[in-house]
């Protein structure tokens, strides 16, 4: 999906159960326009190192399954 859209790529998240892990701010914007699915967890630590990006991802854990498990609620920013 590398030469996707978007919509493409946020339309196949939503018809296949997928969460969109990103760092651009569009995702989160269609997010509060459309809500979910997809939930959206963005990421807000910049260019950085993957063994940074797991740590967010590992430290953030406890919000991820609050995401996962309140339908109120489509994105969640992670620093």
């Amino acid at each position: 999906m590398a030469e996707a859209t978007d919509t493409e790529i946020w339309e196949f998240a939503k018809n296949n159960g997928f969460c969109l892990v990103t760092q651009d701010a569009d995702f989160p914007e269609k997010s509060r326009l459309y809500r979910s699915p997809p939930k959206v967890i963005w990421l807000r630590c910049g260019n950085t190192k993957t063994d940074t990006v797991e740590l967010i991802l590992r430290s953030g854990v406890e919000a991820i399954q609050e995401l996962f498990s309140n339908s109120a609620l489509d994105c969640l920013e992670l620093y």
